[in-house]
């Protein structure tokens, strides 16, 4: 069953671009990961963020939630970018793809 991860926060005043390059590079690491789904980024009129990521299975969330590298991302975040976070991880217990065929 695919875990989904549902990631919102909001960020203190003028950390935008330290924050973006880390970000960016744990993009490009999750990315390279056995049983990474997809990942999508969203931002709220009211500058909530939200990030969605979607993994094979539990154990390869797991494995993504204690990879050192992430839980260093995770300790700055706390420390220097969030100003509020939420986070929720779940089972997907239905899912359905519909796409438009091509004419």
């Amino acid at each position: 069953m695919t875990i989904v991860t549902v990631f919102r926060s909001r960020l203190r005043p003028g950390v935008e671009n330290a924050y973006g390059e880390v970000a960016e590079e744990m993009s490009r690491l999750v990315h390279t990961m056995d049983g990474f789904v997809d990942e999508k980024f969203y931002t709220s009129p009211d500058d909530e963020r939200v990030t969605i990521v979607r993994f094979r299975d539990r154990e390869t969330q797991r494995v993504w939630a204690e990879l050192p590298d992430h839980v260093a991302a995770q300790r700055r975040g706390r420390d220097e970018f969030y100003s509020w976070y939420d986070i929720s991880v779940a089972e997907e217990t239905y899912q359905r793809t519909f796409v438009v065929p091509d004419s």
